[in-house]
């Protein structure tokens, strides 16, 4: 349990799947909104249509097969906070946004991390999942692949050793962003079949993948068609572990259309200028 004062975030759960650029522009729009003091702070929950390989902002983007991704359909995004790559599929991915004078975001990004891990693990409970968080002094080495999902950082979600969840953090222009991703079903080492890598290159990561990181299907060692897993379901448990952790009450809401204009001149001018993605 915390000391904070309750306060009153907004809480957006999205029942329709945007692209990659448009995720993307949602999650920028919602932070500058809520640090020009024109919105509550927010938490979003959203998914992705059709599916798409989102990169670190400063991840270089050989490492990723443009052709193998066009093939398959994939959006190729890139993300404003770091990281690796990701394949976002079969995922409930969240965000939060809220201004850097937030007492919940106080001190650094790893004291937010830790802040918000622990209300993740609480809504992961929620699910019927007794998780964990990775070490504070858990840092990702110079020699892991172009793959997110291959180790977890400092407080990223575990489950049985391996990684489930993974997030990033952005602090600039008045606001925190912090989003990641829960793999809820489906294929954990996808993203291998999209990155530059040779086939035995490939197919060693994908082993390796598989060992080091699951989907909450797998952590809870439940089918992947189960009810636990809904979307709406396992977004609702989520949001309940945040607000209790964070003193939180939710205010159910959407985007306003200021906020949906703001997207949508982003996605013009950013994420859907091949330039902005391919730069790096």
């Amino acid at each position: 349990m915390t000391d904070f004062s309750r306060s009153t975030w907004r809480l957006i759960i999205e029942d329709t799947p945007r692209s990659g650029p448009a995720n993307m522009a949602v999650d920028e729009s919602l932070a500058e909104s809520v640090a020009a003091g024109d919105a509550l702070p927010t938490l979003r929950f959203y998914r992705w249509q059709p599916a798409a390989v989102s990169l670190g902002r400063h991840q270089p983007v050989a490492e990723v097969d443009q052709d193998k991704i066009a093939e398959r359909g994939y959006d190729l995004v890139r993300r404003t906070t770091g990281g690796r790559a990701i394949l976002h599929t079969d995922e409930l991915t969240y965000s939060i946004a809220a201004p850097t004078d937030e007492p919940r975001m106080a001190g650094g990004v790893m004291d937010a991390y830790l802040l918000l891990s622990n209300g993740l693990l609480a809504g992961l409970k929620d699910v019927g999942l007794a998780a964990q968080k990775a070490s504070g002094d858990v840092r990702a080495g110079r020699d892991v692949s172009a793959a997110c999902f291959e180790v977890p950082s400092a407080y990223e979600i575990t489950a049985g050793g391996r990684k489930l969840m993974g997030s990033a953090q952005s602090r600039r222009k008045g606001y925190v962003l912090q989003h990641g991703s829960l793999p809820l079903v489906g294929d954990i080492a996808g993203l291998v079949d999209v990155l530059a890598l040779s086939a035995e290159e490939a197919a060693a990561l994908r082993t390796h993948l598989a060992s080091r990181a699951c989907t909450l299907a797998q952590a809870l060692g439940v089918a992947d068609d189960s009810p636990q897993l809904e979307f709406p379901r396992v977004a609702q448990a989520m949001a309940a572990g945040l607000a209790r952790t964070l003193q939180l009450t939710w205010q159910p809401g959407q985007l306003t259309s200021a906020e949906n204009r703001r997207a949508a001149e982003l996605i013009r001018i950013r994420y859907a200028d091949p330039v902005w993605t391919t730069h790096r």
